[in-house]
């Protein structure tokens, strides 16, 4: 591992994609130009996001810089959570076992379902009246 190297990633989940930078630091994170603990409010969230830092053992190793866009809280908490996995694994490839395991390389593929004719929602349908 380098000292001046940034590892970039991009992070994804539900609408919500995170583009994230990794630099050598003593584990500062920044979303949006704001603190991670003003960005993320809920302690769930912030936990949720270190996850793959601590499994790897990184927490005061690198400054986190994130963009995030689009979607809900969860949603950008979760794609923070895969880009840093995935700058995680740029910045060393014998990480993958421990960041694979738990399943913080996978993309979570659920999404809101689309929806159909007829109905209200995805799959609420209009109240039945017999008479």
């Amino acid at each position: 591992m380098e000292e001046t190297a940034n590892y970039t990633a991009v992070g994804r989940r539900k609408e919500s994609v995170a583009r994230v930078w990794l630099r050598p630091g003593n584990g500062k994170v920044t979303v949006n130009k704001r603190s991670f603990e003003d960005f993320f409010p809920r302690e769930t969230h912030r936990i949720l996001v270190m996850r793959p830092m601590e499994a790897a053992r990184a927490s005061n190793k690198f400054d986190v810089l994130a963009i995030v866009s689009g979607g809900g809280m969860s949603g950008q908490a979760g794609a923070l959570k895969h880009g840093i996995a995935r700058a995680l694994l740029k910045s060393d490839e014998n990480l993958r076992v421990t960041l694979k395991k738990p399943g913080f390389l996978t993309r979570d593929p659920r999404a809101k379902e689309r929806k159909k004719y007829g109905r209200k929602r995805a799959r609420k349908k209009f109240q039945f009246s017999k008479r």
